[in-house]
Parts: C-alpha cells; structure tokens; sequence
C-alpha cells in the first residue's frame, strides 16, 4: 500500500475537530485525544507507515484549511496536538507487538531447548524464526563470568558480528539461563566458529561449548544438551581450553556410563591415598597435573609450582600407597582413568 492510500478511517473526525479548534481556540478534549489514540493503535496494527499516515493528517489539514475560521495559530496547536496523540497510540501498538513478538520467541526458543511441543507443529513455527528444523542443526553455547540477557550489550555485539559476516543465514542467536546461544544450520561449521572467538572475546575469557549437528526436529535439543554437558564437563575436570567441541570429549561420558563401576575403580586405585598425611587431595592435583603435563616432571613441577625432587617424591609416595608406578607406561593408563574419573565424580570431595 502506498503512501497515499491511508484509508479515511484513520482520519475520521479529523476536520471537524480542526474546525471547532480553530473557531473557539479550545484544546482538545480527553475523549478526542483518546480517540486520536485509538486510531493510531489501529493504523500501526493495519500494517500502515507511521511516515505516510503523517502526511495523510498534514494533507488532511491543508484541504480544510482554507475553510477554517478563526486563528491560524489554535489549528496549528490542534494538529500538533492530533498528530502526537496518533503517534503516541501508534507507538504503543508497536511496543505491544514487540512485547508478544519477545514472548512468542521466548515460548518458541523454550520449547525447542526443551523438547515440549509436538514436533510436527515445532518444525512449523521454527521456520517463522529462520530455521529449518529438517535440516541438521548444531549449538553453540557461551558462558561468561555474568549472567546474559536478551537486549544485554555483550550478545548484541555477538548479534552484530555474526550478522555483518554471515547476513541472517538461518542462525538464531538468543540466551537462555544466563547464556548466550547460537544455533545454526550442521554444515555450517563457521557460523560456530565465528560465534565462539566472538563470544570468548565479548565474555572476557568466558567459555564455549559446540555441540555436535544433529537432524530432524529434535536435533537442536540434542546439540543443545551435548554443548551443556560439555560446559559441566570442563568445570569438574578444570579443563582450559576456551572453546570446546562435544566430538572431542565423548570419551567422558562413556567413563561414566556405568557410575558404579567407576566409583569401584576409583577407590580401589586411589582410595589408599587418603590415608596419606593431608589426605587424598594434594597428591591427587599431583597425578592430574603429572598427566597434563604428558608425564614429563618438569612441566608437572612447573604447574604445581614445586621443584622437581618434591614432585618425584609425591610420585614415589603414590606408588608406595598404590602399588602403581605413575610413571610406568603398564600403569599409567589405569591410574589415569581413575584420576579422570575421581574427577568426574568429585572425589574425595563426594563420598563413593
């Protein structure tokens, strides 16, 4: 519809109220101002251009001027008037439907983390966001040392960048929880890439966890759960890598598949060192960083920030306690997995 196609309803009573204002000098009233309102609300949810339905009313005001009696300068003011009342309710349509917009992706963006609507009707509503739920999808997730929201500077600057290098690209950039989210089409592996050195610089060394492309509906579900537990994985295992990829660490969730038998693993080849003096903790942070640091002692010293000797005495002490030589490749691999899993589990923190 062009500009100047603004049905006359959006102006009726328009000229009569230019008339009387201009005759008598009066303002307008309360109820010609809230109808004033009124018609903007109706104009805005009609799909009219604010711009175009001003210069109906300033047209408006041209046609009935030379048949207006009285002072020029009372009609001014009732323009004035008529049109900042328009605007006002026209301005307020639109904050309401920004406002169920909002709530219409938050309940989306809801359902689709969580997996809570028919999937059928989910696919339906994705592709008014952007996104082809047929398709494969993949998420990133960042952390950062403060919780996000939507409209926070740091995810409109992520926003931003994503835009400017990509365009819209099918992405969808939101928070949830107090992180930011990116999720993107499987194949497009760059999307995530950018997102994740964009969201490491803008959190100040927070983290990012990627999750692995998975199809259909309820693959972004999956991703999404996959990159969380990725983040878990990261903090309970001290890991400081800043961006992470769920492919890289299904090793961890295999380890735990069967809690049971990890926990028998774990104290049968660590639990004597708990009767160490200090307990278990020190010469446990010995042996994580030992294999950190590719079992090469210096490195290992270097971390613990001990010298060598004190740290290949900590070495010989576990072996003493353990029967198991760290540095013996027959027992390395044992001690590790145990010390991955004392980890996991939060051990000797949390009793087993």
């Amino acid at each position: 519809m062009t500009e100047r196609e603004i049905p006359e309803q959006y102006l009726e009573g328009y000229a009569q109220i230019l008339a009387e204002v201009a005759a008598t000098g009066r303002r307008l009233t309360r109820e010609e101002l809230t109808s004033r309102r009124d018609l903007g609300e109706l104009a805005a949810d009609a799909g009219h251009g604010l711009r175009a339905l001003v210069s109906a009313h300033l047209a408006a005001a041209r046609t009935a001027w030379p048949a207006v009696p009285g002072s020029a300068d009372s009609a001014l003011a009732a323009v004035h008037q008529v049109i900042d009342a328009f605007s006002e309710g026209y301005e307020r349509a639109q904050r309401n439907a920004v406002r169920q917009e909002e709530a219409a992706r938050r309940e989306f963006i809801d359902d689709l983390l969580y997996g809570r609507s028919d999937l059928g009707r989910l696919a339906e509503r994705a592709e008014r966001f952007g996104l082809r739920l047929s398709h494969a999808h993949a998420v990133a997730v960042a952390q950062g040392p403060t919780a996000y929201e939507e409209g926070d500077k740091v995810p409109q600057q992520v926003e931003r960048a994503l835009i400017t290098r990509f365009g819209d690209r099918s992405i969808l950039l939101t928070t949830k929880d107090g992180r930011m989210l990116c999720i993107a089409p499987g194949h497009q592996e760059e999307v995530l890439a950018h997102f994740a050195q964009q969201a490491h610089a803008a959190t100040e060394g927070g983290r990012v966890a990627v999750g692995r492309a998975q199809p259909g509906p309820g693959g972004v579900v999956h991703s999404y759960e996959e990159a969380l537990n990725a983040l878990e994985l990261a903090e309970r295992l001290e890991l400081e890598d800043p961006v992470l990829h769920a492919a890289d660490l299904l090793v961890y969730p295999v380890l735990t598949r069967d809690r049971q038998a990890m926990a028998d693993l774990v104290l049968n080849s660590l639990g004597p060192l708990t009767t160490a003096r200090g307990g278990a903790e020190p010469l446990l942070k010995t042996l994580t960083a030992y294999f950190d640091a590719g079992c090469v002692a210096a490195e290992a010293a270097r971390r613990l920030s001990l010298s060598v000797r004190a740290l290949t005495y900590r070495l010989e002490r576990i072996h003493k306690l353990t029967g198991a030589d760290p540095a013996d490749p027959a027992h390395r691999y044992l001690l590790q997995t145990a010390v991955i899993g004392a980890r996991l589990l939060d051990w000797p923190a949390q009793d087993l």
